[in-house]
């Protein structure tokens, strides 16, 4: 399905809001579209008809789509079937065994054929992504609306690019999805990190001395744009998943300047060829981690030829702090590799990622506990499995637990079965867009077992003002304080502070509060509204390393929430919050375009 196909389809559903207003590609358009994708459910998707540059001038005649996956319904209307069909379907495939009997045999062939339509086919000819070709002189990438999302931003980034790449002997393929901001006219930084596919590809061509082509794809078909995204193992191409959630190959043709195959009906390619000598300073950028990502080096493209189908959209994403439209297309990443996880984890009964989690900050998994430590050795299968080795922080809970999306009473069953034995401490890689451990791509790693049934003993229940004044008598630095879960064994307490010294030096004086308290959370005072547990979640999880940040004794566990310093110890640059323009915000809202909820702009910090 084009993408032109795509909006129709929103549009006759009503899933669509078409903003004719011109709005500039710099800030405004992605400011809105961070509104629209809080609202709840998600809002609706975009579609900006008259992007324009204030500082060119320019405007342009293609329409900038947004919000696309921004809600469950959509994202499932993209797919063109339920999310959780794909799961059974995966998981039947994985568990298919030998047929006995005539009937069987039968039955097998009709899903073996089927199977045909998974593998992707080349055309010989050439694709509507390829109605218009630009090349030499006339390549020229300020002629896309490429948006600058934040205002500290390095630059204008593509943010939903299809990534193409190939192995220096071609036998391997990738279709990954890496930012990609705009140097000049040709030139795009690569930010494919240390541990993803495409930069496997780009040591082989760096250790032969030879340019790496590179092939982007903007638009199409949305679930080109999710197999992007999509955890598959090294070297299995990410295209086969639309063959087997489309029932049909996706028709591929050649690029016009590198040898790397593209979905024919994209709407822009973007080809070219990375230098491995050459290394260009790329970002800052603000991240879906709801922090921006610091400079650092990564290897250029240089732009050999872009081109387009006749009338192109251009599709694009905003990330930030929670939620966001990732939200979306990691459910149904969650969804359908729960079959593929379970091959290592047999045991596990599912798996969730709250999306104040930020994906690779916190997961949840439930299992069926069959030994002692069983749930530690599920620690250790997690954070050896691909992608899911970058999750900082692992909670497993046995097959008794409610719903892992029931928040309020997965809480309840947790604090009222934990004592700080259930805590394991370990260290491993860390995604290299997380700023929190001491050093770059690696750090702590924590998990807790909750599978375990001890019976802690309550704490004496206190008025929160009360403690306030007990815990400012110990740590001066304290300014607020609050409790969460005062009903369970274990509430959480959640402290304000200004800090002047290493929290760490403040912790063992807790000890003379442990008639009183046993999960102490301590967060900066500046930034963070002890009242808002959805953005203290956020905060905490991002600002945490478990190696580091985490005191515990026979009965209290504290966490060192807040930012860290020279004060700390800590060596590395810390990033600021990503947050809107407040002129930009104020523009929107004249305009009548901005219509978010007052209490979602203030619970979502934005």
């Amino acid at each position: 399905m084009t993408l032109d196909k795509t909006i129709d389809l929103l549009n006759e559903k009503g899933e669509l809001r078409i903003i004719e207003t011109p709005l500039d590609i710099y800030l405004e358009i992605p400011h809105l579209a961070y509104a629209e994708v809080k609202k709840p459910n998600g809002g609706k998707a975009l579609l900006f008809t008259h992007p324009v540059d204030h500082k060119s001038g320019k405007k342009f005649d293609m329409p900038v789509v947004m919000n696309l996956f921004g809600s469950f319904r959509r994202t499932e209307l993209l797919f063109g079937r339920e999310v959780e069909g794909v799961a059974e379907e995966i998981e039947k495939l994985l568990h298919m065994k030998p047929p006995q009997g005539f009937k069987e045999k039968i039955g097998m062939l009709g899903d073996l054929f089927a199977m045909k339509d998974i593998f992707p086919k080349k055309l010989k000819t050439k694709g509507s992504c390829q109605d218009t070709v630009i090349q030499g002189e006339s390549v020229d990438l300020y002629d896309l609306p490429i948006l600058t999302t934040w205002e500290e931003d390095g630059g204008p980034f593509i943010t939903m690019g299809q990534v193409y790449t190939q192995s220096l002997d071609g036998n391997l393929v990738n279709l990954g999805m890496y930012r990609l901001q705009v140097y000049d006219k040709n030139h795009l930084g690569m930010h494919w990190q240390i541990h993803k596919d495409s930069s496997h590809f780009f040591d082989q061509y760096q250790r032969a001395g030879k340019k790496m082509p590179v092939s982007i794809a903007i638009g199409g078909d949305p679930l080109y744009t999710w197999c992007a995204t999509a955890p598959l193992p090294y070297g299995v191409n990410e295209l086969l998943l639309y063959g087997l959630i489309k029932k049909e190959s996706p028709k591929l043709v050649q690029s016009i300047t590198t040898p790397l195959f593209i979905p024919e009906d994209v709407d822009y390619v973007i080809e070219g060829w990375v230098d491995p000598e050459k290394m260009v300073l790329e970002g800052p950028f603000g991240d879906h981690t709801g922090y921006y990502t610091l400079k650092e080096y990564y290897p250029a493209l240089e732009v050999s030829a872009i081109t387009h189908r006749k009338n192109p959209y251009y599709l694009a994403t905003v990330v930030g702090k929670p939620p966001l439209e990732d939200k979306y297309m990691g459910w149904a990443t969650e969804r359908i590799f729960l079959p593929l996880l379970k091959t290592n984890a047999s045991d596990l009964i599912d798996y969730h990622m709250p999306e104040n989690g930020v994906f690779h900050n916190l997961i949840m998994a439930k299992m069926k506990p069959l030994y002692k430590g069983h749930a530690k050795q599920f620690m250790h299968i997690f954070w050896g499995s691909g992608q899911m080795s970058f999750v900082k922080h692992a909670l497993f809970f046995g097959e008794d637990a409610p719903k892992l999306t029931n928040y309020e009473a997965l809480i309840t069953y947790a604090l009222n079965r934990f004592i700080p034995k259930c805590l394991f401490i370990s260290e491993g890689i860390t995604d290299a867009l997380d700023h929190s451990s001491p050093e770059s791509l690696i750090g702590g790693k924590l998990g807790i077992d909750f599978t375990a049934s001890y019976s802690p003993s309550a704490p004496v229940s206190i008025e929160s003002s009360e403690l306030l004044e007990k815990m400012r008598a110990l740590i001066p630095e304290v300014r607020g304080l609050t409790q969460y879960m005062r009903h369970t064994a274990n509430p959480i307490t959640v402290v304000s502070v200004n800090k002047i010294r290493p929290l760490k030096e403040c912790m063992s004086v807790l000890e003379e509060l442990k008639s009183l308290v046993r999960i102490v959370v301590f967060v900066d005072e500046k930034k963070n509204d002890i009242h808002n547990p959805y953005m203290l979640i956020w905060r905490v999880v991002n600002n945490i390393d478990a190696q580091r940040d985490l005191y515990r004794s026979e009965t209290i566990v504290a966490i060192d929430g807040t930012l860290k310093t020279v004060l700390d110890g800590f060596t590395r640059e810390w990033p600021g919050d990503v947050e809107c323009t407040p002129s930009v915000v104020e523009r929107l809202k004249q305009l009548s375009l901005w219509d978010l909820d007052i209490k979602l702009e203030n619970k979502y910090q934005l």
